[in-house]
């Protein structure tokens, strides 16, 4: 920790250094945790430094992505609970990353507060550090904004940045799905990061009390049940990289299926979800329930239980559900790809 680095003014006008120095001390054990080979550098340098292992890759392409936790952290301050965040935003990037094939490398974190709470800052990180644990990115680098008078003093944003890579022959290209292939789903573990502008909404959560048990959520409650953190599918997808050509893979986020299943199907071709094959979790009946919300909307804005979804050929689809079921994914069949302008249909 820097002694000598301390301005009065600075304090006075909202921003405390020393607070800062203290963040990084309690989160540095966490960081530890995420290091890989390639990391090159120390926390608190002005860059984060990585060195690439190009060994087996013929065409390297870096892929990158950056995406936030939205407003999902109003949950996180009214149940002041701030160590399950970070996972989300460390999924939400490398989710999306992996849709391209490609292996997350690093990660970088921003946060921005109305105030610098060490303990809070070090459960906000240690969040990321699981992130990337599971995900097997190393943490880097990051920066810790305290800007009063911006944020309230109890509340932060929280946005993520993350590089992976992958051999530019095994970029996944839709091009190669064809009329037949099929889709499976691989299960989200709640609402994940995206919708919450509505959840917020229907469940009135600045005036109710989301900490009570609710009996549809098996006794759970509102707030417990959408801190759940967004599922990492990084690991399962590599593995099932290795073994099986896989055509198209979605990140199902914001839109839900109706905008993101079509993002990975080419013009042409059309994914026919069988509806009654989707298990729809508790969360989204209510949701539903409670907002009066129609079933069209619901698979418009959330993920309804289905985190990510991957077309492989029909031939490969026993391998592909028994790859991604040996590493930890209960995953099953949601439909199949059709001849169609529409790109897709749900019925």
């Amino acid at each position: 920790m820097n002694n000598n680095s301390r301005s009065e003014a600075y304090a006075a006008a909202g921003v405390d250094i020393t607070a800062g120095y203290r963040s990084v001390e309690l989160m540095k054990k966490h960081i530890a945790a995420t290091n890989t080979p390639g990391v090159c550098s120390d926390v608190g340098g002005f860059g984060g430094l990585f060195s690439l292992d190009l060994e087996g890759v013929k065409n390297p392409v870096l892929v990158s992505g950056t995406d936030g936790v939205g407003t999902k952290l109003k949950i996180a301050f009214l149940m002041d609970r701030h160590d399950t965040v970070g996972i989300d935003c460390v999924a939400m990037c490398v989710n999306d990353i992996i849709c391209a094939g490609a292996k997350p490398l690093y990660f970088l974190d921003y946060i921005a507060c109305g105030k610098n709470v060490p303990e809070r800052i070090a459960d906000i990180v240690k969040g990321v550090c699981d992130g990337c644990v599971q995900s097997g990115a190393a943490l880097i680098g990051g920066e810790t904004a305290e800007m009063p008078g911006f944020y309230p003093e109890d509340e932060y944003d929280l946005a993520g940045y993350c590089t992976g890579i992958v051999d530019k022959d095994k970029i996944i290209d839709k091009n190669k799905m064809s009329e037949g292939d099929v889709v499976i789903a691989l299960p989200s573990s709640g609402v994940h990061s995206n919708g919450f502008s509505l959840v917020r909404k229907v469940f009135d959560v600045e005036n109710s009390d989301i900490k009570a048990p609710v009996e549809e959520l098996f006794g759970k409650s509102i707030g417990e049940t959408l801190l759940t953190p967004t599922k990492i599918y990084v690991k399962p997808v590599l593995a099932l990289l290795e073994k099986v050509d896989v055509k198209g893979i979605s990140h199902i986020t914001g839109g839900g299926f109706y905008e993101n299943i079509p993002r990975s199907i080419p013009e042409g071709l059309c994914a026919k979800i069988d509806r009654s094959a989707v298990r729809i979790l508790p969360i989204f009946d209510l949701i539903a329930k409670r907002g009066n919300i129609s079933e069209r909307d619901m698979f418009n804005t959330f993920n309804m239980g289905v985190g990510m979804s991957i077309v492989v050929s029909k031939n490969d689809a026993d391998t592909a559900l028994s790859v991604l079921r040996e590493n930890g994914e209960d995953a099953y069949i949601i439909g199949e790809i059709v001849k169609s302008d529409e790109r897709i249909i749900i019925c």
